[in-house]
């Protein structure tokens, strides 16, 4: 079977009760969840959470919250894969064994049930241990500064000061919504970032990490401008 689970504990301290903090109109976690259900990939939709709150929320929009997941793995150090093994775990104790698992981030406003769909085929046709979103950074991170102690600045890489841009390779990073993984993969703690793993690109303008204030500001415009386009361009809205 496949499962989803997504990981949304109650103790976020930079944004709190982040995981259901409304967000365009919906407590954030339910976009992760709406987008599971859209997809149609998944026999079942699991939200790993320690929070009484934030399961009645994810009951409330669709998924199911079968378990509470134990403070051993509710702490500010607890990796993801653990949390899902665990979720694995149980639904292989209680039900169907799962085969294809897919960890979605509760504060992904922005992952589509498209992209979903493609990350299930992309783990399938190449035969990876996983297959993850990804993006591309919009300036080249080899001519990346840093600033020193002494409010100075420096270069990561001196070496390409005249290297032009153009001639340098592309580089990408963790897009942070979604993460498809044979079951047993995620059991074993498969390592993500390893050469078993296959990349499903994204759009750098539906990325954003959601840590802080500043990156929820910036969601919400990203958000509120994503909404005027699709406005804009559906021809039911226009008619």
């Amino acid at each position: 079977m496949r499962l989803a689970v997504i990981p949304a504990r109650g103790g976020s301290k930079r944004i709190p009760r982040k995981n259901i903090k409304a967000f365009g109109g919906l407590p954030m976690i339910a976009w992760s969840i709406r987008a599971a259900i859209e997809s149609e990939c998944f026999d079942r939709i699991i939200v790993s959470t320690d929070d009484a709150e934030i399961a009645a929320v994810a009951i409330e929009n669709g998924a199911e919250v079968p378990f509470i997941r134990p403070a051993t793995l509710s702490d500010d150090h607890t990796g993801t894969t653990p949390v899902i093994a665990h979720a694995i775990d149980w639904q292989n104790q209680h039900g169907q064994t799962a085969t294809e698992v897919c960890c979605i981030y509760a504060t992904a406003p922005f992952v589509q049930a498209n992209d979903l769909r493609r990350g299930l085929q992309v783990l399938q046709s190449t035969g990876a241990d996983y297959a993850f979103s990804v993006t591309s950074y919009a300036f080249p991170i080899q001519r990346a500064i840093r600033i020193t102690p002494d409010q100075r600045v420096e270069m990561f890489q001196p070496e390409h000061f005249n290297t032009r841009s153009q001639d340098l390779p592309e580089a990408w990073h963790d897009a942070g919504q979604f993460y498809w993984g044979q079951a047993q993969a995620w059991v074993v703690g498969k390592p993500l970032f390893s050469q078993g793993t296959a990349p499903v690109p994204l759009p750098r303008h539906r990325v954003q990490d959601i840590d802080t204030p500043e990156d929820w500001e910036r969601a919400e415009w990203l958000f509120k401008a994503m909404q005027q386009a699709n406005t804009v361009t559906d021809p039911k809205v226009n008619a």
